[in-house]
């Protein structure tokens, strides 16, 4: 977990320590001035930065750190060596009384996550949710790459990586190319607290941490798949493995999809550093055969491209399959976490589930569940859960199906804009 503040005040008492060591204005140079410079310090403490969050090796400061007109005021009239030593005073207050566990070496301002990015003049949706808005203060943060290329191994190892741990599952990611969202530690206590999958009764053994292009020989305390039908997760928006890795802890297999290969390199890099078997599908599309995935024992299956194809991959998957191989014949969580709206995938999480619903009729396992995420403004929460049930029992391949489908649950995750909550709704799918 990001540590939290402590009663001493370290960005104050680094300010504090670095206005004793610069000169005043030179308008205040005279006695009688000092009442003024004393108002001028005050006013830089005033509107300092009161809260902070520790991801180590790095600090991250709240958006509008240091942009306010007395801070640039002072600021510029300083050369760069003054104003690093400020940035390096923090970190050393920060380090000293933030309690972190090590010495932090990175400050940087987090001014969200931008909807739209520039590119050649123009703008696109940000559809990597790329923290292009990241505001780097101090430290090496990796090197910057051309637009539009897609990073290298080279350029994984060169990035600056930090990480941290919430409801006992580590997580790790390169701040300066993809974010990380605080707020959602609510919603993954809550996916934990489902139901784990049962024990297996086959194929347990020790796994490979691997991917596509590279083998992992590393220790992994989770067991191989192979044989049986194993309980199954699909993340249909995986971002570094928010949601992937309650349903891994769970004791599922997961399939996920993800568009942004530094994403998808930090879901690499967290499933082993929680001792997850990992799979990475690099751009499969349409030419790799599902068999070729469908051989991965790992707990973790990434396919690193867009979701668009997932309703095919998933058809084809369950077309190839046969009871006992193992691939989503029980899929019991389907998430769909993108904001503002998930719809596009709505059709697919449906389809995923019918085979687990579908043979429960007979007895057994009757429930599924999608966990559909939506911006919802807040009068308009009630009416939302009504559309969303329309939706869903509309659906076209529902008909003839006599699923039961329900709203069991929405569940207000975060404030997104004032008056807009970040909600979450919880679909449970039976077989009548």
């Amino acid at each position: 977990m990001p540590q939290p503040q402590p009663h001493i005040k370290p960005i104050q008492a680094a300010i504090s320590a670095w206005l004793s060591t610069v000169t005043p204005p030179e308008d205040s140079d005279s006695d009688s001035d000092s009442d003024s410079d004393s108002a001028r310090e005050q006013s830089l403490h005033d509107n300092a930065p009161k809260r902070f969050t520790v991801y180590e090796p790095m600090a991250l400061l709240p958006a509008g750190s240091f942009t306010s007109p007395a801070w640039t005021r002072e600021l510029a009239r300083h050369p760069q060596a003054a104003i690093t030593s400020l940035w390096v005073l923090l970190l050393q207050e920060l380090s000293k009384n933030g309690k972190s566990k090590t010495r932090l070496t990175h400050l940087a301002v987090n001014e969200g996550i931008p909807l739209l990015q520039g590119q050649d003049g123009g703008c696109r949706e940000n559809v990597l949710r790329s923290p292009s808005g990241l505001r780097i203060l101090h430290g090496d943060f990796g090197p910057p790459l051309p637009p539009g290329r897609a990073p290298s191994e080279k350029d994984f190892e060169e990035a600056f990586w930090v990480s941290t741990k919430q409801n006992g599952i580590y997580q790790t990611w390169a701040p300066r190319w993809t974010m990380f969202s605080r707020g959602n530690v609510k919603e993954k206590a809550r996916l934990l607290a489902f139901p784990p999958a049962p024990p297996r009764q086959s194929g347990s053994g020790s796994s490979r941490a691997r991917d596509s292009s590279r083998l992992d020989t590393s220790a992994s305390a989770s067991a191989s798949f192979e044989g049986g039908d194993d309980v199954w997760a699909v993340d249909l928006y995986a971002g570094i493995g928010y949601f992937t890795f309650c349903y891994a802890k769970l004791g599922m297999r997961v399939l996920s999809w993800e568009l942004n290969p530094w994403s998808v390199e930090a879901l690499r890099r967290g499933a082993r550093l929680n001792r997850w078997g990992v799979d990475v599908f690099s751009n499969p599309g349409t030419s790799l055969p599902s068999e070729d995935i469908m051989k991965s024992t790992a707990r973790i299956v990434v396919l690193s491209e867009g979701n668009e194809i997932a309703r095919w991959r998933t058809e084809d998957m369950k077309r190839r399959g046969r009871p006992g191989s193992g691939w989503l014949t029980d899929v019991r969580h389907v998430n769909c976490g993108l904001l503002p709206t998930s719809r596009l995938t709505w059709d697919c999480a449906l389809f995923l589930t019918r085979t687990t619903t579908m043979r429960g009729q007979g007895g057994g396992v009757t429930q599924a569940w999608l966990h559909l995420h939506e911006n919802v403004g807040e009068a308009e929460i009630e009416d939302r859960t009504g559309e969303v049930e329309r939706l869903l029992r509309g659906n076209e391949d529902e008909k003839g199906l006599g699923r039961g489908i329900r709203v069991e649950r929405v569940e207000k995750v975060k404030t997104y804009a004032p008056g807009v909550w970040h909600c979450v709704f919880d679909i449970a799918v039976t077989g009548n």
